[in-house]
């Protein structure tokens, strides 16, 4: 990576919460950052309103009528070239005038331009935890082959990372006895669990804690979200699953521990703002401004912590037995979910239904070794048609 100011940035996802989060922390360093490109699936509004404050190189858009939408609206202001499709999310994570990316496309479709950027040897800011989770083996071989350096953005991983000692070869080398991977348990944490069947798709969208994306908003609820986090530690930190505890915490305070042999325990806190991760990321090893007011413990007055219900949270014991099963398990669980999530949202599952889908998918799909990209798709694709075929029969 040329060393070199201002560095130069591609946000994939750039409309979404993280993506919007991660404009305004660059907004505030604008001698230290450029922005090469920004990228949406469909906003086109939006990502046309980036463009006229950023002038990005270029934006990129799912296809080539919603790029012709963009470049309707950004006609006659500044030189973004436009661009489509995974060939031009691939071209602007791998080029090499970018020195960072920002991958914060949510689900599968995040995959393939996270890959590029880190086969491109970038510094790889991933928010997109379903591509580690769906492609673990194979994102990391493509890792260490090309010498990239990836950074987490989920808070609850930023907070692992910081709590780690740099750089850290091996938890066991390092003295860590547990990972403890914290979480807010989501809007229905206390609600009754015979009255789970009947919620909404807005009520499971109201997060009590943090701003996120509807698709995110359902995976708290479910605690599905926390299970894909715990499967990304396991490959991020070189964790076996054992060593990792999920801990429900509802004031989203604490962001994860790290328990070391000695008997020390080491915490990462702030307010729950993506922005404070975003900036450790973007920064890193140094620490900059990221525009979000320093944690008041006083004013805070209390903590929680108790253990995670398996019984309410299904989704938490499913994510286990696919790490534990290893191979393409988390692939299955990946694509079932995203399935099982976008009907429940479009009103063709039941809430409690999302992980008995999930789990009818994983109980048929068989497990085989993810070799390369390619096997990665196929299971990918197949599990979703799985998916699709046991919705329809619920």
């Amino acid at each position: 990576m040329r060393n070199r100011s201002p560095q130069t940035v591609t946000v994939l996802g750039s409309t979404g919460s993280v993506g919007v989060s991660t404009l305004d922390v660059l907004a505030r360093h604008p001698q230290q950052y450029s922005i090469y490109a920004l990228t949406a699936r469909d906003r086109v509004a939006e990502l046309a309103q980036q463009c006229r404050r950023f002038s990005p190189r270029f934006a990129v858009v799912a296809g080539a009528r919603r790029a012709q939408e963009l470049q309707s609206l950004l006609a006659g202001e500044g030189n973004t070239e436009v661009l489509s499709g995974v060939e031009g999310l691939c071209k602007v994570a791998s080029d090499a005038e970018v020195d960072t990316v920002m991958a914060a496309i949510i689900g599968a479709a995040g995959l393939r331009p996270t890959l590029a950027a880190v086969e491109s040897g970038k510094k790889v800011l991933l928010a997109n935890k379903e591509a580690l989770v769906m492609a673990g083996p194979v994102f990391l071989r493509a890792l260490r082959a090309n010498g990239a350096q990836l950074l987490p953005i989920d808070s609850e991983h930023n907070a692992i990372f910081q709590c780690l000692p740099y750089p850290c070869e091996s938890l066991e080398n390092s003295g860590v006895e547990k990972i403890l991977l914290t979480g807010s348990g989501g809007p229905f944490r206390t609600r009754a669990r015979e009255d789970l069947h009947r919620v909404t798709p807005d009520e499971a969208c109201a997060h009590p804690n943090w701003s996120m994306g509807r698709k995110i908003s359902v995976d708290s609820a479910t605690m599905m979200n926390k299970g894909l986090e715990f499967i990304e530690a396991c490959f991020l930190f070189g964790a076996r699953p054992e060593q990792i505890e999920v801990v429900v915490h509802p004031q989203s305070i604490v962001h994860s521990m790290v328990q070391y042999r000695d008997g020390s325990l080491l915490a990462q806190m702030g307010n729950p703002d993506m922005r404070t991760p975003i900036a450790h990321a973007l920064a890193f090893p140094q620490r900059m401004d990221a525009g979000v007011p320093a944690l008041d413990l006083i004013a805070q007055g209390r903590l929680d912590f108790k253990a995670p219900d398996f019984h309410r949270f299904p989704c938490l014991r499913l994510a286990r037995e696919a790490i534990d099963a290893a191979g393409s398990a988390p692939t299955v669980l990946n694509a079932a979910n995203e399935v099982a999530v976008e009907a429940f949202l479009q009103g063709r599952l039941a809430f409690t239904s999302i992980a008995t889908a999930i789990e009818k998918v994983m109980n048929r799909a068989p497990v085989v070794e993810l070799t390369g990209l390619e096997t990665v798709e196929a299971t990918d694709l197949n599990a979703r048609e799985l998916a699709r075929q046991v919705i329809g029969a619920l």
